[in-house]
């Protein structure tokens, strides 16, 4: 059977776009001879504008009534249609939720593919390498210290101990696909179950069940869950059973959880990220930034992402108040229009998905390119645009799997005979092969956050390739 005419608009429309702008591209070179003033900057803003009417367009195409409006080669506003319901009641500002929002999305793009490449889970080595990272940083990562500061490291260690691998336990481009799977009331509007259990990692948040009466709409596999200080509180309970699924927490550890930690037979870690104040807030947000830390392709389900919502639902409890629905939906509808996430919902199950409409990762990679170039140029700093530029801080550690393991002496002997070492002594053969060419042109680096909300100041620790070792 032939395919429908229809099916070749996306191709042709690419065609189009790609032709326009070599075109652009062209006579901006062309225009630069005359002058005699050719830098790379010339080619900056032409090709930001080309990504822009890109983006314009799969949000026209994908965002359920959601238009993008360019205002420069930057910054774009996300627009819903008139009527839509914005009951939604900010207490803080004492306004309805908004029907526009704005966005920069060359910042948008440094910071998630800048992501692609860090780690976010709290190390041993990022401590060490951090200036004041024992001392300073430590203490906040743990409540009933009974001080701001580790004035007594030994004290400290004793309370991270548990949940601090040496090095890294995952790594990025470590697995192709992995879902994240949120709360949503929506879920239960669909049957993704089976596709969800077929990625090669799943990531759940807080106390969402996992189990028979829901599996036809949230799947059954477990590997990841994120979880915020109260609800790791019931640690044991989320858990029912499972022995694999790792527990990340997102806040702070304390002697509670340490008590809890040393019965099960889970690996447990701290989350460090970035503070994101751009979009969507929430524990599911954290999420996509564990997701894509460690994955090639993020699909997201159970997210608030069709139009509609009055309230805030889950599927396994009554209504509440919760996230603002109409601002978590633009900037979801943004991040997959930046190729960040794909988005699945009731909505968007009825259509076939077509994907061809999200820029490319090519046309992703000089976007970024282009933002960075311009950043610099605009900050002074031209010099230095390598993958290392945003490193201020360097470390030093051993060889990829070595070094101790998170845990301490003390531990049940349910604990000792867990797999929580599984993934910090992976041997490096048995990483996906793509994760081992990451490694490689990483120059065995790993990148960290440094803190707060900025895009620089990273905190880069270098392991000895096997050639060094």
């Amino acid at each position: 059977m032939t395919r429908p005419r229809l099916s070749r608009k996306p191709a042709l429309v690419r065609l189009l776009s790609v032709a326009a702008v070599f075109s652009i591209i062209l006579i901006a070179i062309q225009s630069s001879f005359f002058t005699g003033s050719w830098t790379p900057v010339n080619l900056d803003i032409p090709i930001l504008s080309h990504f822009q009417s890109n983006l314009q367009q799969c949000v026209a195409n994908r965002g359920l009534g959601l238009t993008a409006h360019i205002i420069d080669h930057c910054n774009v506003i996300l627009k819903f249609p008139q009527g839509t319901n914005s009951t939604w009641y900010n207490e803080q500002f004492k306004i309805f939720e908004p029907l526009e929002y704005k966005y920069d999305v060359c910042e948008a793009i440094l910071l998630w593919e800048q992501y692609r490449n860090m780690t976010t889970v709290l190390t041993r080595e990022y401590l060490d390498s951090r200036p004041d990272g024992w001392f300073d940083y430590a203490a906040k990562r743990i409540a009933q210290l009974g001080a701001d500061k580790c004035y007594n490291q030994t004290l400290c260690e004793e309370h991270l101990n548990l949940t601090l691998p040496a090095k890294p336990p995952f790594h990025p481009r470590q697995f192709r696909r992995c879902a994240v799977v949120g709360n949503s009331g929506d879920l239960l509007k669909t049957q993704f179950g089976e596709e969800i259990d077929s990625h090669d990692a799943v990531i759940r948040d807080n106390e969402a069940p996992v189990n028979e009466k829901y599996a036809k709409h949230v799947g059954l596999k477990r590997d990841f869950r994120l979880v915020v200080r109260g609800a790791a509180g019931n640690m044991i309970k989320i858990l029912n059973g499972s022995d694999d699924e790792v527990l990340i927490i997102k806040s702070v550890i304390h002697r509670d959880f340490n008590a809890m930690i040393k019965k099960i037979r889970n690996p447990v870690y701290l989350f460090q990220g970035i503070v994101l104040r751009r979009g969507a807030k929430g524990t599911g947000m954290k999420s996509i930034e564990l997701a894509l830390s460690m994955c090639d392709i993020v699909d997201i389900y159970g997210f608030t992402v069709d139009p509609g919502y009055t309230e805030w639902t889950r599927y396994f409890s009554t209504p509440r108040k919760g996230h603002n629905p109409l601002q978590g939906r633009a900037y979801y509808q943004l991040l997959e229009c930046l190729g960040v996430i794909r988005i699945h919902s009731p909505m968007r199950a009825k259509r076939k998905q077509d994907w061809s409409d999200v820029p490319s990762q090519e046309m992703i990679s000089n976007a970024h390119r282009a933002a960075l170039h311009l950043k610099k140029k605009q900050a002074g700093e031209e010099g230095g645009l390598g993958q290392f530029v945003n490193c201020k801080v360097w470390g030093k550690s051993g060889p990829y799997g070595t070094g101790p393991v998170s845990g301490s002496t003390d531990m049940t002997d349910t604990r000792k005979d867990s797999n929580y070492n599984r993934w910090e002594i992976m041997p490096f053969e048995s990483l996906r092969k793509e994760a081992r060419k990451h490694y490689m042109q990483m120059e065995g680096v790993s990148l960290y956050k440094m803190d707060g909300n900025k895009l620089d100041d990273l905190v880069c620790v270098k392991h000895p390739l096997k050639s060094e070792a």
